[in-house]
């Protein structure tokens, strides 16, 4: 027997639960891997400035460094160096957070926001083609049982 066209109902749950998550699991290596390549290949970056650039973008009054870490949901020492080679290619400025001597807020720059713009609309073409198999209806419902998911385990994990 073919275990990758196993019959559901002969495989105990947990089976079929384990088949799923490694299917997530190895789809999700795979598109990541894809846009990796992608984004060093048109734009001379990497994923992880992208996702620097993606949350900063989405707050235009700037987040301190501590507050990234936070989006990203990644340590402070991961996101340094990346904001110290945004901040030396022009992409991304720190400026002083009022009232606090010490505290530094990460900014994008207009020219950071313009390389921005052009560096998602490649994502969301390679994104596009990558899951071109999906109808729109589809996708949608896979994005909401996904999200389902993630309320899930964030409830459990309270």
């Amino acid at each position: 027997m073919n275990t990758s066209q196993s019959n559901p109902s002969t495989e105990p749950v947990s089976k079929e639960r384990l088949r799923l998550w490694l299917r997530f699991l190895k789809a999700s290596r795979t598109i990541e891997a894809k846009l990796r390549e992608n984004l060093r290949v048109e734009f001379a970056s990497t994923l992880p400035r992208f996702d620097v650039m993606a949350a900063l973008c989405r707050y235009e009054d700037g987040l301190k460094m501590s507050q990234l870490s936070g989006v990203l949901k990644v340590s402070n020492g991961n996101v340094t160096g990346i904001v110290d080679r945004l901040a030396e290619d022009g992409m991304i400025v720190r400026v002083p957070v009022p009232g606090d001597r010490r505290a530094m807020l990460v900014r994008m720059t207009t020219r950071g926001r313009e390389e921005f713009a052009t560096q998602a609309a490649a994502h969301e073409t390679w994104i596009n083609e990558m899951l071109i198999n999906f109808t729109p209806l589809e996708a949608n419902d896979l994005a909401s049982r996904l999200e389902q998911l993630e309320d899930t385990l964030q409830e459990k994990a309270q």
